[in-house]
């Protein structure tokens, strides 16, 4: 993978989501990806603003609705990437989407 620049010019931490769809559902089998400079499995997690110690490793299988974010010691803390356990949602792709773009909705139940 790869991790966008900022405008700056800076790279920063991203917050990957596999399936690629927002918003996350918790019944899709969520895993959630840090990605950005400084040591591999150095990453902090955070569930709903508070840290979160049961998560070190870079990547994992999401088992609880929530807003997650990591941070990596070089590139700081990611976006917000909220997972939920609604019976009914409507997602769109989970990547940058700019005006004019042709856009998938899935409606899922």
């Amino acid at each position: 993978g790869w991790c966008p620049l900022s405008p700056a010019g800076t790279q920063t931490t991203q917050l990957l989501v596999e399936p690629p769809w927002t918003p996350a559902v918790l019944w899709d089998r969520v895993t959630l990806t840090c990605q950005g400079l400084g040591t591999p499995g150095a990453t902090t997690w955070y569930k709903d603003g508070q840290r979160w110690g049961k998560e070190r490793r870079d990547q994992f299988i999401v088992t609880e609705s929530g807003t997650y974010q990591c941070d990596r010691r070089d590139t700081g803390l990611s976006p917000n990437v909220s997972v939920l356990n609604d019976r009914l949602v409507l997602q769109v792709p989970a990547r940058a989407l700019l005006e004019g773009d042709t856009v998938t909705l899935h409606c899922r139940v």
